[in-house]
């Protein structure tokens, strides 16, 4: 894809979002099934379902600007659940994989936030309200998760 306008940029991005939010919603259940942590269980739970929300979204918004909902390998997000899943392979203490866990999670969010915020602003420039306002709304959700991370990880 040759990146010349602004709209091929911002088409790119989401295919990188979208490929990202697909493999997201696989690290989400292992991360799940591991976690020993009834809360940590939980909030992977909820966002495991805000992810599919996530995928769903923007599936819509590839047909409001007539594109097929694909995506591109996002290595960015691949490393980050690869780095993730080498927790899994450890042996430790419970509380302190489930630490570990967060962390990669903690990892992922941000990296979603920033995502969603650049697209966020290429729909702003090309005056896609509609998906603009989409774009806020995982960031917003990626913050809220982020503070419940931070606070399940003061109770390990």
């Amino acid at each position: 894809m040759k990146l010349d306008t602004l709209k091929t940029l911002y088409i790119n991005e989401l295919r990188d979002l979208y490929n990202a939010e697909n493999q997201l919603v696989k690290a989400c259940r292992k991360w799940r099934n591991a976690a020993s942590s009834k809360e940590l269980t939980d909030a992977f739970q909820k966002h495991l379902e805000q992810t599919k929300t996530h995928v769903e979204r923007l599936e819509e918004v590839f047909e409001e600007i007539g594109e097929k909902p694909k995506g591109k390998t996002c290595k960015a997000m691949k490393g980050l659940i690869e780095e993730g899943s080498e927790i899994l392979q450890e042996d430790g203490e419970e509380s302190v994989l489930d630490a570990g866990i967060i962390v990669a999670a903690q990892k992922v969010e941000h990296y979603e936030i920033a995502g969603y915020g650049s697209v966020r602003t290429f729909a702003q420039l090309l005056a896609r309200t509609g998906q603009r306002s989409f774009c806020k709304q995982p960031s917003t959700k990626n913050l809220k998760l982020t503070r419940l991370l931070n606070k399940l990880a003061e109770t390990l």
